[in-house]
């Protein structure tokens, strides 16, 4: 039977009829003494954090649990409750719309935040270089900053920055990468001549980069906040009621660019 058992190979749980554990941890015993952040950290991680560091980890997903129904992952959500769908699918087909746009800077501004950590020496000279990379590599939108709704200033990025210097002052991370994410503030507020404030997606991307999360996990870890708020939409929207409501009111209707036809003459 080995080449069964062989044909999928986890870390992450053991189970057998009467026991479960997790990372080598009996289920029984991460019940009522964990919290949820920690159990996270645990199962992506392999180990348990401290108080601390989840509740760093906590503050970040807290932070970007909803943004309204102007964000595409929300609207998606109440539109497929207006379908018919299920709460489960609602999320499903929310989730789908977190991409590079929308809800992949996170990951982009850990990648970048690194590229600026590696490069060591004058950390002016690194973050300008870094940001010339990205925009001449990637895209001339840099991740984490810049926001078309909340000018000057994102109130949930100054918020989470304090934290984190709150955490680096106890010695509970180390403090650095909240520097580099100010130090590319800095540097594109010099290029623009005007405030372009951190967004939720910067602030989280300094907590998940001090914490030691790759990337591409801070992208998943914003898919979890953020489906507490499509979970509450699509629920709303539900007990709303309504039947197939598009992304704008029936009697807006959409530009016609095509060639024209179909249309009586006189």
């Amino acid at each position: 039977m080995s080449d069964v058992a062989d044909w999928w190979s986890t870390a992450i749980i053991d189970m057998e009829p009467g026991r479960i554990a997790m990372r080598g941890h009996a289920i029984q015993d991460l019940i009522g003494r964990v919290s949820f952040p920690q159990m996270i950290w645990l199962m992506t991680r392999g180990t348990l954090p401290t108080e601390a560091e989840a509740r760093l980890l906590e503050a970040a997903l807290v932070a970007a649990v909803d943004h309204g129904p102007q964000a595409p992952s929300i609207a998606a959500a109440r539109m497929a409750v207006t379908c018919g769908l299920p709460l489960n699918n609602a999320m499903a087909s929310a989730v789908n719309m977190l991409g590079d746009v929308h809800g992949g800077a996170g990951e982009q501004a850990v990648e970048l935040y690194g590229w600026i950590d590696r490069a060591g020496g004058d950390l002016a000279v690194a973050t300008a270089a870094a940001i010339d990379r990205w925009q001449r590599e990637r895209d001339r939108f840099v991740p984490g900053f810049g926001h078309r709704f909340h000018k000057p200033v994102d109130p949930r990025a100054p918020r989470l920055l304090a934290l984190v210097d709150e955490a680096a002052a106890a010695g509970t991370v180390s403090g650095r990468f909240a520097t580099i994410g100010r130090a590319v503030q800095a540097e594109l507020n010099a290029r623009k001549g005007t405030a372009l404030p951190m967004n939720i997606d910067g602030a989280t991307a300094v907590i998940y980069a001090e914490l030691g999360f790759a990337g591409p996990l801070a992208r998943g870890l914003f898919c979890l906040s953020r489906s507490v708020g499509i979970l509450a939409h699509a629920w709303e929207q539900m007990e709303q009621g309504g039947r197939n409501k598009g992304p704008t009111p029936p009697a807006y209707r959409w530009r016609y660019t095509g060639p024209e036809g179909g249309r009586e003459d006189g």
